[in-house]
């Protein structure tokens, strides 16, 4: 049986992740890693898929703010 993690380990962990690029690419690190715990692993995973959804709907928003402005401006232009 896998040993849990400390709550001193949590800390670290969310320092780390704070730090922003080294706290993405750690992240990878964590989650497919050998040497990692498996509530760790599992944690790591889900904030990485939870910021590639984020992403993509914040994309989504963008292309519909700017797809409709851009659109607007075309349509008053060629009046």
């Amino acid at each position: 049986m896998e040993k849990e993690v400390s709550v001193g380990e949590w800390l670290i962990t969310f320092i780390i992740f704070s730090i922003p690029i080294i706290g993405f690419i750690i992240l990878f690190v964590w989650a497919f890693g050998d040497n990692t715990k498996p509530s760790k692993r599992n944690w790591a995973r889900a904030m990485l898929i939870s910021i590639i959804v984020l992403f993509l709907l914040a994309m989504f928003i963008n292309f519909l703010m700017f797809g409709g402005a851009f659109y607007e401006f075309n349509s008053s232009v060629n009046v």
